[in-house]
């Protein structure tokens, strides 16, 4: 019966270019790698190397031997390498990024289960709707939403986020309800960007989509200032459906135009392209994911598939 050990040895020899230099990678002596040789050889009926006092060289069959067996040994250094993984308690410190209004109110439950779950782990999350370079910026993962740009790194879809209307009980009671996307221009309007001057809203309802450009007394790049301010009774505003469904639940807010959200957008978590994920990387994705089907209501059913 072939002793793998003896095919390790071959397949040393051969990298190695000489039994002297194979020994000392394997750690034994030259007279061992030379026996295992002559045994391999002996088993599988042919000879493998061709080698005298000053060379060494493969035959026409140990040529075909070693391109077959080293990808042999290759499978299986990936299998220990897998189980490794698999057998390995995640632990260290990972780093998160996450734009601003996903990463504040999503994360933080996850992040609490997770550091929980896994007592050796430290997080460290980095919330900005910057796109960060994740290579440059040491970070091990992040969750975009939209559109993915082209890169090298490997993305999962977890599914899709969409954003929804909403106001203040005291607002609505006060200028009233609109009842289709037209009145919203009458309306002040808490606009997530740059300017309160004006901006574009796209709604959509059964797969038509309406334009409305909208105004209103306070803009904020950031999405806790917008749903802030329209707690405060300074507008409708758009939000994303997660993060307003807790406000919504406890009466200080009330959604809109139920019919119209945003079209809806992905929701990716990438990370760098690496031939072997971390532990601590793949239990953080499938904790992510496992929060995500508890609220299929806020984003769709994740579908786990390569970008």
């Amino acid at each position: 019966m072939l002793d793998l050990n003896d095919i390790v040895v071959f397949a040393r020899v051969v990298e190695a270019g000489s039994f002297t230099a194979a020994a000392r990678l394997l750690a034994m002596p030259k007279t061992t790698v030379s026996r295992r040789i002559a045994a391999l050889e002996r088993e599988v009926g042919v000879r493998l190397l061709q080698r005298t006092t000053r060379s060494l060289r493969l035959t026409d069959a140990g040529r075909l031997y070693y391109e077959e067996s080293s990808q042999a040994l290759q499978a299986l250094e990936q299998a220990n390498l897998r189980l490794a993984e698999v057998r390995a308690e995640p632990a260290g410190t990972i780093r998160i990024s996450a734009p601003v209004g996903f990463g504040g109110h999503f994360l933080s439950a996850a992040i609490s289960d997770f550091l929980a779950i896994y007592p050796k782990t430290k997080v460290e999350l980095r919330l900005t709707d910057d796109r960060l370079n994740l290579i440059e910026n040491g970070i091990d993962l992040a969750f975009r939403t939209g559109i993915l740009e082209d890169s090298t790194l490997i993305a999962r879809k977890l599914g899709s986020t969409y954003r929804i209307l909403c106001a203040s009980p005291d607002y609505l009671a006060r200028f009233g309800v609109p009842d289709r996307p037209a009145d919203l221009a009458r309306h002040a309007c808490v606009i997530a960007g740059p300017s309160a001057a004006g901006a574009h809203w796209v709604l959509e309802s059964a797969g038509i989509k309406e334009t409305v450009t909208v105004s209103g007394r306070f803009a904020a790049n950031e999405i806790q200032a917008v749903m802030t301010a329209a707690i405060a009774g300074f507008g409708i505003a758009q939000l994303p459906q997660r993060m307003a469904a807790a406000c919504i639940a406890d009466g200080r807010l009330r959604r809109v135009l139920d019919g119209y959200t945003t079209p809806p957008g992905g929701l990716h978590v990438v990370y760098p392209s690496n031939q072997h994920v971390s532990p601590l990387v793949k239990a953080f994705i499938q904790l992510a994911i496992d929060h995500l089907n508890v609220g299929k209501g806020a984003i769709e059913a994740p579908a786990i598939t390569p970008r």
